[in-house]
């Protein structure tokens, strides 16, 4: 059974440890990370598309001995396309990018996005990233987030998934400094800059 992206993200967000740090794109997909579980380890890309993959390379860069996942959606991705080969280039081997494709910009209205014709795993693949992986069931999710924690990076995991019918999650309720201060202290045990 094809599952929501809500769904997908509190099934991956459940197996997290302190040591994978999440950078989450924007809309709902933050809203949903924050609500399947908030903790200092998870940076929120408040009002800001398309660069999560970019900031978290910079701290896998910075952190190579900590796994950072982003947890990215198919129009983010799309926006932010040269992240990819930007990414696979500078090849960080503690760099998880999943990528939860819902074929849509869910939190604007629901418009479609490119992704129903354009394989995000295949582009993944060619940008040059060292394991790509495509699920689209809670099995085959989970069983991919196991083997993929194990695998030298940059990884990629597409998630197809469908959008969330219903309200959507509460807002994070934090400002950004405050996010980036608790992030910064759970990485350094401080808050200064990286």
């Amino acid at each position: 059974m094809v599952l929501t992206t809500r769904q997908a993200i509190f099934a991956v967000a459940r197996q997290l440890t302190n040591h994978e740090r999440v950078v989450s794109t924007t809309g709902y997909i933050c809203r949903d990370t924050h609500a399947a579980g908030d903790r200092p380890e998870n940076f929120y890309m408040i009002g800001s598309m398309g660069i999560a993959s970019s900031t978290a390379m910079g701290i896998a860069l910075a952190q190579p001995g900590e796994t950072v996942v982003v947890f990215d959606g198919d129009g983010a991705a799309l926006m932010g396309l040269g992240a990819l080969p930007a990414i696979a280039s500078v090849a960080p081997e503690n760099l998880i990018h999943v990528v939860f494709d819902n074929e849509a910009y869910a939190s604007t209205g629901r418009q479609p996005t490119y992704s129903s014709s354009v394989d995000l795993a295949a582009l993944a693949q060619a940008a040059g990233y060292r394991v790509v992986r495509k699920v689209d069931t809670e099995a085959a999710l989970l069983s991919a987030w196991q083997e993929i924690r194990k695998q030298r990076g940059p990884v990629f995991l597409l998630v197809k998934c469908v959008p969330d019918e219903g309200a959507p999650m509460e807002r994070v309720g934090l400002e950004p400094e405050a996010i980036t201060a608790r992030f910064m202290e759970a990485i350094h045990g401080t808050n200064e800059r990286f």
